[in-house]
């Protein structure tokens, strides 16, 4: 692996707008080479050989949670995973305390999803190991947004500038739209948004998109597009009439996908509500890469373990 010029040492990964773009580019370089590990009958190295990690989520997951701990045993840690349903949370447990108590056990990476907006900066704030935002409420999700971006570069779209780059659905309610766009504009992009009004943020324009009423419109010459997952478990009622009238107006189906590009690449984060915000044809074309983001999801988790835990430095194997 060539040498880097930039590190991430020790860094706290809470979301990708304070990445630039050469350190998007080292964690998406060092994810192909941890594909190539992944792609080994015996998928294991000695990387992260004596480093424990613990992935702590206040919410449900499965893509990110697993692929976390699959990232970190794939290395050599040791992974314990913590569910609030399982643990001292529903005792009353506060989560400094909580963050504590597992920093006491003198653990080297902290892995947490949290439905409160700003919970991964606070536990960063409180806690010494490396904090990495799997997710915190409608702010970020920064693995997402990275798997996403080497996701396209496999599918040959290594560079986003001047790409015309399409989000779909619940932006209002998503910490994905909010990374992405972050990224995708930082990449130079040009980044379009459609959807309920209602599922938009105040001022959505001011996030450095374009807005359009009809998504025929948004799509209309797309290199890529983003669909995103109707959060009903985040939102609140009446924000659109019913699912039957949302996938009708607002879902993509097959003879909207064919107002993109021939080759447009088709993202959904997962999982997917199927005859809702996307149409069974479409989770399943040639043209659907979200298989593809499952699998990159765990290459880019290994890449940030990698490169926070050791600063791309090999660890060597104890005598």
């Amino acid at each position: 692996m060539a040498k880097a010029t930039v590190s991430l040492a020790g860094r706290d990964i809470l979301d990708l707008e304070s990445f630039s773009v050469e350190e998007i580019n080292l964690v998406l370089q060092t994810a192909a080479e941890m594909k190539k590990i992944m792609k080994r009958d015996i998928k294991k190295v000695p990387s992260l050989r004596g480093k424990s990690i613990i992935n702590l989520f206040y919410e449900p997951s499965t893509r990110t949670r697993t692929s976390f701990e699959l990232a970190g045993k794939y290395l050599g840690a040791d992974v314990v995973n913590i569910t609030t349903s399982t643990s001292s949370v529903v005792k009353g447990e506060c989560l400094r305390d909580t963050i504590l108590t597992v920093q006491s056990m003198c653990c080297d990476a902290i892995v947490m999803r949290h439905p409160i907006e700003g919970a991964a900066v606070y536990a960063a704030d409180v806690a010494k190991p490396v904090i990495i935002n799997a997710g915190d409420g409608a702010h970020a999700h920064p693995s997402q947004g990275l798997l996403d971006m080497f996701t396209l570069r496999e599918k040959g779209l290594k560079d986003l500038n001047g790409k015309k780059m399409v989000i779909l659905g619940d932006i209002l309610y998503s910490r994905v739209a909010r990374t992405n766009i972050a990224a995708w504009n930082k990449m130079g992009a040009d980044v379009h948004v459609a959807g309920p009004r209602p599922l938009m943020p105040y001022a959505v324009e001011s996030l450095g998109v374009t807005y359009h009423k009809r998504i025929e419109e948004a799509i209309e010459g797309a290199d890529v597009i983003d669909v995103l997952r109707i959060q009903l478990e985040r939102q609140k009622s009446g924000l659109f009439p019913s699912p039957r009238e949302y996938a009708r107006i607002f879902g993509l189906n097959e003879a909207r996908l064919k107002l993109a590009k021939p080759d447009c690449v088709v993202l959904h984060p997962g999982p997917m509500n199927r005859g809702l915000e996307i149409s069974w044809d479409v989770g399943y074309c040639d043209q659907a890469a979200i298989r593809d983001e499952v699998q990159n999801g765990v290459a880019v988790r290994m890449a940030l373990l990698f490169l926070t835990l050791t600063g791309g430095k090999q660890i060597e194997a104890a005598n």
